[in-house]
């Protein structure tokens, strides 16, 4: 078996209810969801002049490759409404592979650990809550570790849903 976290996030639509979608789609076509964090509410990273999306972390056991699991969360994107236009642009749904077991992947299609959760507090937060103790295979520090460092100041709070 497999340990993959995704990170999601949406500013567009019915953003709770895109997430729910999302959460069920992957239970039925990824794998057991074994944890997840709170929803949390943020600013866009980098980007103004668009409304703060909702992220969730999610702990999951798979049998699948890692490429299988990119191929299938972004079926699941487009399923969902998601259409690609601009880098960071807003989005109905973003599923991210942040971590795939300890491995590190650098394809031109798939790099694994997510190369910007140590500088994304937005990222960091539900991850921290449900894996303080979980090593970067890249960077040798525990997620308590890069929280603690993170240079991001955007805020992020505790959605309640």
């Amino acid at each position: 078996m497999n340990i993959v976290f995704l990170q999601l996030g949406s500013n567009l639509g019915d953003r709770e209810l895109l997430l729910k979608d999302a959460i069920l789609a992957i239970k039925n076509r990824v794998g057991d969801i074994v944890n997840f964090s709170k929803v949390y509410e943020s600013a866009p990273w980098r980007v103004e002049g668009q409304d703060n999306f909702l992220n969730q972390i999610l702990k999951i056991k798979t049998t699948l490759l890692a490429c299988e699991v990119l191929s299938i969360v972004l079926n699941i994107e487009e399923q969902l409404g998601r259409i690609r236009i601009e880098k960071w642009g807003e989005r109905l749904i973003d599923i991210d592979i942040i971590f795939y077991n300890d491995s590190i992947i650098e394809t031109p299609e798939l790099c694994v650990p997510h190369k910007h959760l140590h500088e994304r507090m937005f990222v960091l937060k539900p991850l921290h809550e449900i894996a303080p103790e979980m090593v970067h295979p890249k960077y040798n520090k525990t997620i308590d570790e890069l929280l603690k460092i993170c240079k991001d100041t955007e805020l992020v709070k505790e959605y309640a849903v």
